[in-house]
């Protein structure tokens, strides 16, 4: 057996420890066919503890988001009920207010113990894109069930702009893991007073195994800028473009309020910010869980994932505020400064990712702030 091959074989004995998949597990998944797809797999796909997935060649618009349930395939599902099918081999507009199921390349093997969480990417989200990855008998969005074997499907629902894709395309992704860790709230809070994953001016805030995050509604002090509102524009954006898009084309600057909170209207999209900067060390991965219902009728954060190293330097753990993506719904919000608007959960990786989150990988909102897409010009 040669040496990839013996690689390959160890993170899926049956007896590996538990946890999230780092990037090197991810790659020896791809080489034991756990994961796989209709091209190979690209080095850049594989991110420190996830791995991006890309669309296939069509689309089909649908009259409305579904789950195919315990006795059905999406396919079976589609063939009932889609309104067209789109080609995306050479590009195409996905429309705002439409609903669109597209096929993705990837292809899942799970063995025992092993499972999945998908999440929008961060670019995804803040172009206000809701994509949501589905499975065959699925039940759940986003939800990997243990052993599935099967193809994986992306609902994408563009809410503020029409957006152009392509094959190829990536505006979800992936994590893996073996087992299913439990963490209490005793043990998140000696984690972060060990690890400092979320840095607190006061005490930490911890509920439900997670540490709270707060919105920022002060903003920058020399511009008073506290965030974004996305404008309604005919202009469609490219998902696979870089520092291309005019920003007051698309979006309107947000600025601190002379007295009391930020007034969110009623389904408008808002770019913000947290108070707290985040880090997460390289052996632990954590994603966000969106608004609870008793704190506000509003939606924060589709993209949910924070990844190894994300918030460290070459100086160390510095923190990193996380940007929120906001939508209030049924009616208009007052969101005051400080006020709570998520968790992170934070979860160990089965060993410490060889390709931490940073400037040596290239990613994209290293060391951010108040940050747009990658789409638009910086």
């Amino acid at each position: 057996m040669s040496q990839i091959a013996e690689q390959a074989v160890l993170p899926f004995h049956e007896e590996a420890r538990t946890g999230i998949w780092p990037a090197q597990t991810i790659r020896a998944a791809c080489t034991a066919g756990v994961l796989y797809a209709e091209e190979d797999i690209g080095k850049n796909q594989i991110q420190p503890a996830s791995i991006d997935l890309r669309l296939g060649g069509a689309a089909y618009e649908v009259p409305a988001s579904f789950l195919p349930g315990q006795s059905s395939t999406v396919s079976e599902r589609l063939e009932e009920f889609a309104i067209r099918t789109i080609d995306l081999e050479d590009g195409a507009v996905l429309e705002v207010d439409k609903i669109y199921i597209v096929p993705l390349q990837e292809h899942l093997r799970l063995k025992k113990r092993m499972s999945g969480t998908a999440n929008p990417k961060s670019s995804t989200g803040r172009l206000d894109v809701f994509a949501r990855v589905i499975t065959d008998y699925g039940t759940e969005f986003d939800q990997i069930p243990v052993r599935y074997v099967g193809p994986l499907w992306l609902e994408i629902a563009p809410r503020s702009f029409n957006v152009t894709v392509r094959r190829g395309s990536r505006l979800a992704q992936l994590r893996l893991r073996s087992g299913s860790p439990k963490t209490g709230d005793a043990t998140v809070r000696e984690l972060n007073e060990r690890h400092q994953f979320v840095h607190y001016e006061a005490g930490a805030d911890i509920k439900a195994s997670g540490l709270a995050l707060s919105v920022d509604v002060e903003g920058d002090p020399v511009s008073g800028v506290v965030g974004y509102r996305a404008k309604r524009s005919a202009t469609p954006i490219d998902v696979d473009k870089i520092n291309t898009y005019e920003i007051d084309e698309f979006w309107e600057r947000v600025y601190k309020p002379k007295q009391g909170g930020l007034i969110l209207k009623r389904d408008e999209f808002y770019i913000l910010a947290t108070k707290e900067a985040v880090a997460i060390p390289d052996d632990y991965a954590a994603d966000m869980v969106a608004y609870d219902t008793l704190v506000g009728e509003f939606r924060v954060h589709y993209a949910g994932f924070f990844d190894p190293g994300f918030g460290y330097s070459r100086a160390g753990n510095v923190g990193a505020r996380i940007v929120l993506e906001v939508r209030s719904h049924e009616v208009p919000f007052m969101i005051e400064h400080g006020q709570v608007v998520g968790r992170v959960m934070v979860e160990r990786l089965t060993g410490k990712t060889d390709k931490p989150y940073g400037l040596d990988i290239g990613s994209s909102y290293y060391s951010q702030g108040l940050t747009l897409g990658k789409q638009f010009k910086r």
